[in-house]
């Protein structure tokens, strides 16, 4: 089966917008979309009756793929569209259909002003399932968010890109999460921000009260850390513009706090095959929740 990339669409705000968002990343990636729609069956007569007017459950739920669909040919006539229906757990479906796509993309919704985004029960098990690469998207995201300002100080889809951001350990660096991150610059021609945020070790207290303050030695050993660590993708992608950002604290807040001027955030999430359940990650779940711009969530060995 061709890769594709594949949104998880129920006809809400923010699965509208993952729609927008990946007919965007297809036209960079010159790879078709497929909208993916799952419904669980309900008994039929609650199926037959009127929902809207004359409108049945059925109706509907045809209706919702059909009509994104349209619009997206309509504003991106460049890419190829097509539309699925499938019947079951969405979880179990999306699981699925991620096998044999490029990218999985999944609405985030809003809670509240400063409280963060929701990423509902089916994104995170998917999430937390699935070894494909999976962009959330918050409702509302729109293609002038991922700009510069143009000269005149107004959001434009027309300017370069904001840059892109990608967490880094530099104890465990994965592959996979930087070959995406910097692939991501590459087709933006956007800059790439490599976030390296660290803790203060537990024999910090005990070297203050010896008269010792290790944290200058500490902040320039981990900022060379990150520097060698980057150095051969630098190498390997000379026209990705790489900004190293080595700061004393939490990866989460860091993330986040950095994501607010980006087009994208990435994240690594480890696969754990574990018989006590599959987890995300303390700091990829912080960034999925909070980060006002959309996150990707790539798994890693």
């Amino acid at each position: 089966m061709a890769r594709t990339i594949t949104v998880g669409l129920d006809g809400s705000p923010e699965s509208r917008a993952a729609a927008e968002w990946a007919a965007r990343e297809a036209a960079l990636r010159q790879m078709p979309v497929r909208l993916l729609h799952v419904w669980q069956p309900v008994p039929e007569p609650m199926a037959q009756a009127p929902l809207l007017g004359a409108e049945t459950h059925q109706h509907w739920t045809e209706r919702i793929p059909r009509d994104t669909a349209e619009g997206l040919r309509l504003r991106h006539p460049e890419i190829e569209v097509t539309t699925e229906q499938a019947t079951g757990t969405p979880a179990d479906v999306l699981l699925a259909a991620a096998r044999d796509a490029e990218l999985l993309v999944l609405g985030s919704r809003a809670l509240s002003g400063l409280t963060g985004f929701l990423v509902g029960s089916v994104g995170q098990s998917v999430i937390a399932r699935t070894e494909a690469p999976v962009i959330l998207v918050r409702a509302g995201e729109q293609a002038a968010d991922e700009h510069l300002k143009d000269p005149a100080g107004i959001p434009s889809a027309a300017t370069g890109f904001r840059p892109v951001v990608v967490g880094l350990d530099t104890g465990s660096p994965d592959e996979t999460v930087l070959s995406f991150a910097f692939e991501e610059s590459r087709r933006r021609r956007a800059p790439l921000i490599a976030v390296r945020a660290w803790n203060l070790p537990s024999s910090y207290t005990y070297s203050v009260a010896a008269g010792f303050d290790p944290r200058e030695e500490l902040a320039r050993a981990q900022a060379e850390a990150l520097t060698e660590v980057l150095l051969p993708w630098r190498e390997k992608y000379p026209d990705v513009e790489v900004t190293e950002a080595c700061r004393l604290g939490s990866p989460a807040e860091h993330l986040i706090d950095a994501a607010r001027d980006a087009s994208l955030v990435v994240v690594g999430r480890r696969i754990r095959r574990s018989p006590f359940g599959v987890h995300i990650g303390a700091v990829a779940h912080a960034v999925m929740h909070h980060a006002t711009t959309p996150v990707a969530v790539v798994a890693h060995a």
